[in-house]
């Protein structure tokens, strides 16, 4: 099969590899008709996640068809359109039993912080990611999610993951009736951040980038205020300026290490990687934030130490709260979402690019070519799928 393979920070290419085989009862294989590329593949792409090996390969955000499943598995059949969250995990366990997949014990359980996610890397368990043609789903009876017949497969791809993370980030903040909501970054995350505050009731939405066409796009799409930080000296206190100098009821973190903003943050974190990245925004989120108020983190940052000013977070009385999304618990109410028109996801695709230029796609995501907001990757085989069934139907 054709897949994504790493060569080593900033090297990828489409590459040919064995296909996947059922290994255990409970697995399934997919066949991929859609993956994207996330903020968070950019960390591997940039170095910054260890134990990255080359020959790896990535991607968690991916939907498919059945196309062969274990003897175990019950739940699905060959031939059913699935979404596998980003996430693996086992449905039994003390974290799954308490709908934090994200924290599943059994995926990963050499692991004393992060749990299992496809694609991204040996730290996260090693599995491999949905940028390919097929992918093997172990657990098949508990992680896949069948797509409903009336949910568009853009859509659908976008609820394994940005979509269920941004709207996470906005309920981990608590957001109540009329409060301001301050989100940084305007990438997919925080564009579905921001959508997000509004449907759980906030009354003002600002969004903090750097880079103008996503400024742009995140201002038409959730309609919200922006801020360049780049056209400001000191980022709290403008927020405290936009907020009669209360500061903002919830601050979301939806950058994480990869963070511009701070010369110093940049040397140790991204380049020296003293740190597990810049944490430049969770410096933003904890001295913006009103006293009391909430800081939700879904920016993606290394397992390093990070300079974080806690004491300031200690001192405000401030609430943090962050986790990797249990997307599966998020599935039945972001549908009726999707289906009620309060959110249509797939209008952040920007660019859908065939795996076989996926070091092209790589490039374009992470240099903030071409306008590019999201893009998805089609494997050949899906597209060959696709020819075959126009024609029948002529």
């Amino acid at each position: 099969m054709l897949a994504m393979n790493y060569r080593g920070p900033y090297r990828v290419r489409a590459d040919h590899k064995p296909d996947p085989v059922i290994e255990h009862p409970g697995d399934a294989i997919v066949r991929v008709t859609r993956s994207c590329i996330c903020g968070s593949d950019l960390h591997l792409y940039h170095g910054m996640v260890p134990d990255t090996r080359v020959g790896h390969t990535f991607g968690h955000e991916f939907i498919g068809v059945v196309e062969d499943v274990g003897t175990g598995v019950q739940n699905l059949k060959v031939g059913d359109r699935v979404l596998v969250p980003f996430n693996l995990f086992c449905g039994s366990c003390f974290f799954c039993q308490r709908e934090l997949f994200g924290n599943c014990h059994n995926t990963n359980p050499q692991a004393t912080a992060v749990g299992a996610i496809y694609g991204y890397s040996h730290t996260a368990g090693g599995y491999d990611g949905g940028q390919a043609e097929y992918v093997r789903v172990p657990m098949a009876d508990v992680g896949p999610f069948k797509i409903p017949d009336d949910i568009h497969d853009d859509d659908a791809v976008l609820l394994t993951d940005a979509l269920p993370t941004g709207y996470q980030a906005a309920e981990m903040g608590d957001i109540q009736e009329g409060d301001t909501v301050v989100v940084f970054g305007a990438g997919p995350v925080g564009i579905f951040a921001a959508k997000s505050a509004w449907l759980m009731g906030a009354g003002r939405v600002i969004v903090v980038d750097c880079v103008d066409y996503r400024l742009e796009f995140v201002k038409r799409y959730a309609q919200c205020e922006v801020v360049n930080f780049l056209e400001v000296n000191d980022m709290a206190l403008h927020i405290k300026k936009m907020t009669d100098w209360m500061g903002a009821d919830v601050c979301i973190d939806a950058v994480g290490g990869d963070a511009s903003g701070n010369i110093t943050q940049t040397i140790t974190g991204r380049l020296m990687k003293v740190q597990g990245g810049a944490s430049t925004v969770l410096h933003w989120c904890i001295n913006s934030v009103r006293k009391g108020g909430n800081v939700s983190i879904v920016g993606v940052y290394g397992p390093t130490t990070n300079a974080v000013p806690i004491g300031n977070a200690l001192n405000k009385g401030l609430t943090l709260r962050m986790n990797q999304a249990s997307v599966k618990r998020h599935l039945p109410r972001l549908i009726e979402h999707i289906r009620a028109g309060h959110i249509d996801p797939k209008q952040i695709i920007t660019h859908r690019i065939p795996l076989e230029e996926v070091a092209d796609a790589y490039h374009i995501f992470s240099s903030k070519l071409d306008n590019c907001i999201k893009p998805i990757l089609i494997p050949p085989s899906a597209n060959q799928v696709r020819a075959v069934s126009a024609t029948a139907q002529h």
